[in-house]
């Protein structure tokens, strides 16, 4: 029911597409980007369970305090990282097959397991009805 972002090395990009010419700051965005992904353990040690309401989203960040931790929620992706003052890194997202209900929705962390209960959004129909003549 959700989906992780996948871990690939910028070398596997690399190996496939050579560049023809040299761009530093494109090679720093592509070894940025995925070599950070590639070390966030996050998608490894979450569970994710599909409730009525809502989502859980249980996430092991053991030696995190809250205060290290970033929590987006962008329609249907919600984001976790950690912030560069953090101890350890972590960086992961889902995406849910419906919204998320930030108004309903909470996050808990305790003995180094972040939990999030995220609130599912009630899709609204914008059908209208015409009578006929």
């Amino acid at each position: 029911m959700f989906y992780s972002l996948a871990h690939r090395p910028a070398r596997a990009f690399h190996r496939h597409y050579a560049p023809v010419v040299s761009n530093g700051a494109l090679e720093k965005f592509l070894n940025d980007t995925f070599s950070s992904l590639s070390d966030a353990g996050a998608a490894k040690s979450a569970s994710v369970e599909d409730q009525e309401k809502a989502y859980t989203l249980q996430l092991d960040v053991p030696g995190l305090a809250r205060e290290h931790l970033d929590i987006g929620i962008e329609g249907d992706v919600v984001r976790v990282a950690s912030k560069e003052d953090a101890p350890r890194k972590v960086k992961a997202a889902w995406r849910f097959p419906l919204e998320i209900d930030t108004a309903n929705s909470s996050a808990k962390l305790e003995n180094g397991v972040l939990t999030l209960t995220l609130g599912k959004k009630v899709p609204v129909s914008n059908v209208t009805h015409l009578d006929i003549q």
